[in-house]
């Protein structure tokens, strides 16, 4: 699946691109040191799921199509766009009710995890 490796790729970009605004730009602009790590962990969160989606489209390349690594494909973009985006959102704002949001994308994460290994096994 091409979409799998093109939102890899697209999500890999942007979790560079916001590393380093986070670490240059906004270096100085949080108002707590909680708020640079959050963002720190959204960055690195997108970029370790960015290699898992250019991996499920690699799978979905050699092995065929699979519902269960499309569904890891959407659980993975999604959980992702979720985790992260609500991080970055949070580290920007300082809402923490933000927080409550971030652990559906965590979930999503696992879950699209779970699909891949099931689909490997």
């Amino acid at each position: 699946m091409k979409l799998a490796i093109l939102l890899g790729a697209a999500m890999a970009f942007v979790a560079v691109a916001f590393g380093a605004f986070g670490a240059h730009a906004l270096k100085d602009k949080f108002k707590e040191q909680k708020y640079a790590d959050n963002w720190e962990t959204a960055c690195r969160y997108l970029m370790y799921h960015a290699l898992g989606l250019i991996l499920t489209g690699l799978l979905i390349h050699t092995v065929g199509e699979s519902g269960l690594l499309t569904a890891a494909t959407w659980c993975m973009f999604l959980g992702s766009v979720i985790f992260s985006g609500s991080l970055y959102i949070l580290s920007l704002t300082g809402i923490r009710k933000l927080g409550a949001i971030t652990p559906i994308g965590g979930l999503l994460q696992l879950a699209a995890w779970i699909c891949v290994i099931i689909a490997v096994i």
